[in-house]
């Protein structure tokens, strides 16, 4: 029997390829153009992202400030890392509550995956949240490796696999494709 339930749905976009973060935004930019309210906030990425230049501009989607800068976990300091990972618990906390308090429809947690497995997140707070959040909010995470209690949580899991990219071969990302 199909479900009645219309919205509400969690959505993991994982995987080794390129394309999770774009595949959020997209559906934020779809829910967004349907008249739904969004919220987005990126993890592990400063605010000068490409996309959120865009989305700024698209009326019913809010982008949620992160840090003026940011680096990869692997050049993070253990000292880093610690500092890190309480600032993404308080931003979590901060932009759950944004969305529960102004009715949200979506939330995007660009990157919230990538944070638990470099252990700047702790699961426990994310499925804590999952569990309890409003039956209507639709809510959208990506990153590599969701662990088999996220992936049980989710309503969508959707594997975005790298066959080929201009990484291996030395390449760096390229401002408005890759960043």
């Amino acid at each position: 029997m199909a479900s009645e339930k219309e919205g509400g749905y969690i959505h993991i976009y994982c995987g080794n390829g390129k394309g999770k973060t774009t595949t959020g935004m997209g559906l934020c930019l779809r829910a967004a153009g349907y008249g739904y309210k969004v919220l987005i906030y990126q993890f592990m990425k400063d605010n000068e992202t490409s996309e959120r230049k865009a989305l700024a501009h698209v009326p019913g989607i809010t982008l949620a400030e992160g840090l003026p800068q940011e680096k990869f976990s692997f050049r993070m300091t253990e000292e880093e890392k610690k500092s890190r990972k309480k600032y993404y618990e308080e931003q979590f906390r901060a932009i759950t509550g944004k969305a529960v308090r102004e009715d949200y429809d979506v939330l995007f947690c660009d990157e919230l995956v990538y944070a638990i497995r470099a252990g700047l997140f702790d699961e426990a707070l994310l499925l804590d949240f999952l569990a309890t959040k409003p039956d209507k909010l639709e809510v959208i995470m990506t990153g590599r490796d969701p662990s088999p209690r996220l992936i049980e949580a989710a309503n969508y899991v959707s594997e975005i696999r790298k066959i080929k990219h201009p990484f291996d071969e030395g390449l760096p990302a390229r401002k408005g494709i890759e960043k």
